[in-house]
């Protein structure tokens, strides 16, 4: 006989023990044969025991159908709308386009307005102290000052533009939190929905493990089953009782971390909703070119090359120190009240200046050096953050390749392990294996669909890391 034939004569026995076990023996033949003991007990006890809840229906999942529903792109933009961090890394940026303005304003006229009064000693003058004119005299009088930069050949402007560079790397900077945002909430999303899924498998095992239990302390009463099989089934009982608890538990924790991300105070309960509907999206194949979106797109990096330019400008800035200033300034006004001495009932005046620096202990050659040498500094953290973000996409493309080959893995592992579990009931039930082989198979089931669960959710979670990888 070869193997194949084996094989399908193996499945005709199976089905036919299935077949006599769970729907019973032909008609003609319940006519003649009164039914089995352990048969007839089974069908008396079933009633005693709690039917699995379907997937979806348990307690703890009705009990969130009552929240409103929210998927993962409402979270998302619920999270940068209440997380204070997008607040904070908003009102950072603001700050930097007002230092933009600082610096701008080198650049713009000053004007000054003075109103002076003095009432002096006849025929004195000040004698002591630093002062532009000795000779006071009694007057009121108000003007104008005006000052305006005309050249510094070049320093006020590189400065403008290097405040500008770091203005828009706050900008990138703020995106690159929201993207830190988004990830977040996408791996809590799933962390609870994973909760869920494995709270409602802990039901459905308690529910499971429960009916078994009534069902052997029914046949442990009638002398079939020994009170080890009894205890047995307790101490699955209790483990699945245990599971639920840590997956209560777990799924109320996670939650918590959702509504901390979401910027809620409050123990807000959401129906979660999985767009996917149970059919992932592959994974990309091609990482070096995810790595090419990466460096086009990752706000980070954008950030850090927008720092460099700032530096480069300010060194720049810092070259032209050596350089003279030239600026102007005029005043004008008018003095209605004044002494005798003082002819004109108005004043006007107007010069340029030229500062030239010709030394000054070293310090301005010392400064450029220090901004050439930090430029380069951000030069070098530029490059190592692209090798960074190159091994990041491809650690986070392989990992998404593995979890997607896991989801048909467990597939399998679930399919075979409620094949066993059904044989292993079957077997317990016409007395030709123990509790143990029953238990074993119970756990195995139980193991094989908590892993199903959590690797489709471990899937959508490794690609919003490849999605947070490439900048997206």
């Amino acid at each position: 006989m070869s193997k194949q034939q084996s094989t399908k004569l193996a499945g005709m026995v199976c089905a036919a023990l299935l077949a006599v076990v769970f729907e019973g023996a032909p008609a003609a033949q319940e006519a003649s044969l009164p039914p089995a003991p352990i048969a007839r007990l089974l069908a008396e006890v079933a009633p005693m025991g709690r039917t699995p809840t379907p997937a979806g229906q348990s307690s703890s999942i009705q009990a969130a159908d009552a929240g409103p529903k929210l998927t993962v792109a409402e979270a998302e933009q619920m999270a940068i709308r209440n997380n204070p961090n997008i607040s904070v890394a908003r009102l950072l940026a603001l700050a930097q386009a007002q230092v933009t303005r600082e610096v701008q304003s080198a650049e713009l006229p000053t004007v000054q307005g003075d109103l002076t009064a003095a009432g002096a000693h006849a025929n004195s003058r000040i004698t002591a102290g630093a002062l532009d004119n000795p000779a006071i005299y009694d007057r009121a009088a108000g003007g104008l000052t005006v000052r305006q930069l005309i050249t510094d050949f070049g320093r006020t402007h590189n400065l403008v533009l290097s405040a500008k560079s770091n203005a828009r790397a706050q900008l990138e900077s703020e995106r690159a939190t929201e993207l830190d945002i988004m990830l977040t909430v996408d791996q809590v999303f799933y962390q609870v929905m994973t909760a869920q899924a494995v709270l409602r498998v802990a039901e459905e095992t308690v529910a499971q493990r429960q009916a078994t239990g009534d069902q052997v302390s029914a046949l442990t009463k009638s002398k079939i089953k020994s009170d080890l099989d009894l205890s047995f089934a307790n101490v699955q009982i209790s483990q699945a009782d245990l599971m639920l608890v840590d997956a209560r538990s777990s799924e109320e924790a996670a939650m918590a971390a959702l509504n901390d991300v979401l910027g809620s105070e409050t123990d807000q309960q959401y129906t979660l909703v999985d767009e996917t509907n149970g059919n992932p999206v592959p994974t990309p194949e091609n990482p070096d070119a995810l790595v090419q979106a990466a460096y086009a797109a990752r706000p980070d990096l954008a950030s850090l090359n927008d720092r460099f330019t700032a530096a480069r400008q300010y060194s720049l800035a810092q070259r032209e120190l050596w350089m003279p200033t030239v600026s102007a300034i005029a005043k004008a006004g008018v003095t209605p009240v004044r002494a005798d001495q003082i002819e004109s009932s108005w004043y006007g005046v107007a010069d340029a200046n030229v500062s030239i620096p010709i030394f000054n202990g070293f310090l301005n050659n010392a400064e450029e050096k220090e901004a050439k040498l930090r430029a380069q500094a951000d030069q070098e953290q530029v490059r190592r953050l692209k090798d960074r973000i190159a091994r990041d996409v491809r650690t986070a493309a392989l990992n998404a390749q593995a979890a997607f080959q896991r989801i048909g893995v467990t597939e399998e592992m679930l399919t075979q392990a409620n094949l066993a579990l059904d044989l292993a009931q079957a077997r317990y039930k016409i007395g030709l294996s123990s509790i143990v082989e029953l238990t074993q198979a119970q756990l195995a089931q139980t193991e094989a669909e908590i892993s199903n669960a959590s690797a489709r959710f471990a899937y959508q979670t490794a690609l919003a890391e490849v999605r947070y990888q490439i900048g997206q």
